[in-house]
């Protein structure tokens, strides 16, 4: 230990080098009347895929080209280098005969990670490699810190968010994400304007909470002096304006809501939620897989996908079944033969369905029958229908059962994709279920909904038989991407603020990555931080039993990777932690650390587990194993820290 403490000056002192080197290197130009940061414009005559797509049009023409230096190897008097922009990337290759002296000599000096423009001609080198035979070059922006060293990319999961922008420069597979986000967004758009659909803007801003079961964000307005809430959902605007006849409607846009994060929850994230007039909820099923099926066969040309190791066809034709009978497939519970609150619950105990904190109904019964124990077991895209009306405070009820509403949720890889109801237009009932929001509300569900008056009084003016549904596109964009979290799919998603001490330090959040810098100027640092007082903690005494060793060695403690983590439902303590334990198969441990830690935090963290436990089943999940956490006590208080560890250990690394 005293040994990497020492070099811990060297190396910071070798990367405080580094962008002092590249700062100097700025200065210079900037004496000399040459700075890049004075350029305004290069015109672009080509893209590099377009060259290498069209070969054969652009041969020994003249291109100009521009982009971020990715490589660069000096050969002599040739220099060879990759370009990036902003549709791939294509090799230069520079000749001190081919440039002037100054342009040259000026290049050599460039380092990875600068912009530059080019102008020369199309050829193929010696390895068939599609190149631009230099002419002049021009430096259009210096960057004054290095990139994450190449081969690796920007790894550390929690400084990709932070630093997208890295991140898109260096991961291919962020800019392809991304690239189907915006691709998925104009399809749709252009799916329901085929279908007649206007969209519109409603407010984000809003004096009551609705359209949705969720806590809101409040802010104040202050010229009005009152609170407001951000939207939870657009729900009941869009059917506003569908009572004010216009019969097709949606809105794609942000919506917000106070809660957790996890791997498949961001407070801020983007729905479409539209709206038809003279349609039910079986209008929306066939909308909805029309919509996802034709965009996954037009976005990637098949409908074959990869999610969550999972492999999902989205080819028309989705499984359709009742809630009640995918409880019965799953539980052998029929409850559409149960007709009494008090035998339903009794049936959803017996199943180890926990009921503790929802009301003692037939209809909460079914549902927790469905969230907690069936709802995981649906892999292929599922329409689950006719919702109990408990659940269901904005859906038309079914005239075939009372107890039940027109209802779907489509489910893929155990997760929801979309919402769509039968539309509740009856303005009495629909009073009626905001009351009970409200009596919800007022026993401390802030989730629960609140009374929309105006709403009230827009039915009764009288709403049309309508079809609405709701779309995740975060959600949907996770699974035409195979992306295991909604933070890989979202540009900016919402992290914890950093510790403003390691934010004051001159040294780039690279840094905290271990190795950063190009193949060039590689550097691996360690921050040193600042110490800790121990004075106030409070340690157990050890055993004075021994364990034999026989006994010790039965344990299989191994190295795990966090794959993916989220909050359990209806637990205010535990996470679930998907792992990987480097068998192949994901393992999933709960663990009860959720006052200490958020999802987010731990994905991509290297953890110890006891992997020989017997599966011990909690909130209706089977936990495979044991995290390794630190406790100590601190001034009457209990401290955990989860043990973490180098990531350069592999996943599956046995402790001894």
């Amino acid at each position: 230990m005293s040994e990497l403490n020492n070099k811990q000056p060297a190396q910071e002192q070798e990367l405080s080098e580094i962008l002092q080197i590249r700062r100097d290197k700025l200065a210079g130009l900037q004496q000399e009347g040459r700075d890049p940061f004075q350029q305004t414009k290069f015109v672009r005559t080509a893209w590099s895929e377009e060259i290498k797509d069209n070969y054969s049009q652009f041969e020994g023409k003249t291109v100009s080209v521009c982009g971020r230096m990715m490589s660069k190897r000096g050969m002599g008097k040739a220099i060879f280098c990759h370009i990036q922009d902003g549709r791939g990337q294509i090799q230069l290759y520079v000749r001190s005969d081919a440039v002037s002296q100054q342009e040259f000599a000026d290049f050599r000096k460039y380092d990875i990670g600068d912009i530059v423009g080019v102008s020369g001609y199309v050829f193929k080198t010696k390895t068939e490699e599609i190149s631009v035979h230099v002419q002049s070059v021009v430096l259009l922006s210096k960057s004054l810190r290095p990139l994450p060293e190449k081969f690796h990319g920007m790894t550390n999961t929690e400084l990709k968010y932070r630093q997208r922008y890295v991140d898109l420069i260096v991961n291919e597979d962020s800019r392809r994400n991304f690239i189907i986000r915006s691709k998925f967004v104009s399809y749709v758009r252009r799916f329901l304007e085929d279908r007649g659909y206007m969209e519109v803007e409603t407010p984000v801003l809003n004096t009551i909470s609705g359209g949705a079961t969720a806590r809101p964000f409040i802010t104040h307005h202050n010229t009005l002096d009152i609170d407001m809430y951000l939207r939870i959902a657009t729900e009941l605007n869009l059917k506003r304006l569908i009572v004010g006849g216009i019969e097709r409607v949606y809105e794609l846009g942000r919506i917000f809501r106070n809660e957790g994060m996890d791997t498949r929850h961001n407070p801020e994230f983007t729905t479409v939620e539209l709206y038809e007039s003279y349609a039910d909820f079986n209008d929306m099923m066939g909308l909805f897989e029309d919509l996802l099926s034709g965009a996954a066969m037009e976005i990637l040309g098949t409908y074959d996908v990869q999610w969550q190791g999972k492999d999902v066809s989205l080819a028309p034709g989705f499984k359709r079944m009742t809630m009640a009978q995918a409880v019965k497939e799953t539980l052998g519970i029929d409850f559409m033969a149960i007709d009494g609150d008090e035998e339903a619950v009794a049936a959803a105990k017996a199943a180890g369905v926990d009921m503790d904190k929802v009301e003692p109904t037939w209809g909460h019964a079914l549902y927790e029958c469905f969230d907690q124990k069936v709802e995981e077991t649906l892999v292929q895209p599922t329409f689950i229908t006719m919702h109990p009306v408990d659940v269901s405070p904005l859906a038309k009820r079914s005239h075939k059962d009372p107890r039940l509403t027109e209802r779907f949720e489509l489910f893929v890889c155990s997760s929801e994709m979309g919402n769509a109801f039968s539309e509740l237009n009856d303005p009495i009932d629909q009073k009626q279920r905001f009351q009970k929001q409200v009596e919800l509300r007022a026993k401390g569900d802030d989730e629960a909904g609140m009374m929309d008056e105006d709403f009230i009084n827009a039915l009764e003016y009288g709403m049309p038989p309508t079809g609405g549904l709701g779309i995740g596109i975060d959600r949907c964009v996770m699974l035409l991407t195979g992306s295991s979290s909604i933070r890989d799919v979202i540009l900016f998603p919402t992290m914890k603020p950093q510790d403003m001490k390691a934010a004051d330090r001159d040294i780039p959040e690279a840094a905290k990555t271990g190795i950063i810098g190009s193949a060039e100027t590689r550097v691996r640092i360690e921050i040193k931080d600042e110490p800790i007082d121990f004075s106030k903690v409070e340690i157990e005494p050890l055993f004075a039993d021994f364990v034999d060793f026989d006994t010790f060695s039965k344990s299989d403690f191994r190295a795990v990777k966090v794959k993916a983590c989220e909050a359990v439902k209806k637990s205010k303590k535990l996470l679930k932690f998907t792992l990987d334990d480097g068998s192949g198969t994901d393992r999933v441990i709960l663990s009860g650390i959720h006052e200490y830690y958020e999802p987010e935090e731990l994905v991509g963290k290297t953890c110890i587990a006891i992997t020989n436990l017997p599966p011990r089943p909690m909130m209706g999940i089977d936990s495979c194993g044991m995290l390794i956490s630190a406790v100590h006590h601190e001034e009457g208080r209990e401290r955990l820290h989860l043990l973490m560890v180098d990531d350069h250990i592999p996943a599956g690394a046995k402790l001894y």
